[in-house]
């Protein structure tokens, strides 16, 4: 099976999505969502890529941590869950290049370059997914931390790389309880900087909120980038 180095997404030619709704198979029970909280017009699909990257670019600008990302050259796209378990994978960020910024690097002493991703003529870098309904059923603060979390992966020099530690536990330290104390840390910091609420309050629907808000929730659906060998 022959798979493109590049997917390229433009108008004529727009990166695929997806819609999720509530199954109709039964009725579950879902608390109003409250009069206060603005997701937006009621009755038009919630776009979760297009508010992400809203939240997600009022972070760069808020939090100091985050200063160097540039979300012009992220994506943020849904998947949705394999079962209805609530645990399990929240979310989780891709990065599109090598250590260094490289688009060729060696694995088990093969070479191999990571598919490349073009959305509107801009070269994407990093790919932010979030698994639904999971990640949008976890209580608000949960979901800025895991939002925060992926976010903090990005490399400082923001190279396409992800950020690496010291030692044998280079993705989340030696201490995975300290990484999310860090993270929580990090997110009541932004809280006290007064973002606008409009910005962020759509993290404290849950996904049946949502979806009876809106009809459903919709998002980007890109594929998940693979290692392609480089052949000499």
């Amino acid at each position: 099976m022959n798979l493109p180095t590049a997917y390229h997404y433009d108008a004529p030619r727009p990166a695929p999505r997806l819609a999720l709704r509530l199954a109709a198979r039964r009725p579950i029970r879902i608390a109003d969502a409250p009069a206060v909280v603005d997701s937006g017009p009621v009755g038009r699909p919630f776009d979760l890529s297009a508010a992400m990257h809203t939240l997600c670019t009022d972070i760069a600008a808020r939090s100091p941590t985050f200063a160097h990302l540039d979300t012009t050259r992220m994506a943020f796209s849904v998947i949705r869950s394999r079962s209805a378990v609530r645990h399990g994978l929240q979310a989780r960020i891709t990065p599109l290049r090598f250590p260094g910024g490289e688009l060729v690097g060696r694995v088990r002493r093969n070479a191999y370059q990571v598919q490349r991703f073009t959305i509107d003529g801009r070269e994407i870098l990093y790919l932010v997914s979030f698994v639904l309904p999971r990640f949008l059923n976890r209580e608000f603060i949960d979901k800025l931390v895991t939002v925060f979390h992926e976010l903090y992966h990005v490399s400082p020099a923001f190279d396409g790389d992800l950020r690496r530690h010291e030692g044998r536990y280079s993705a989340h330290s030696a201490s995975q309880k300290k990484y999310d104390a860090h993270m929580a840390e990090l997110v009541r910091d932004y809280l006290t900087r007064e973002p606008d609420p409009a910005v962020y309050s759509f993290l404290k629907l849950s996904f049946g909120q949502l979806c009876r808000r809106h009809g459903a929730v919709v998002g980007l659906h890109l594929p998940r980038p693979k290692l392609l060998p480089v052949t000499s």
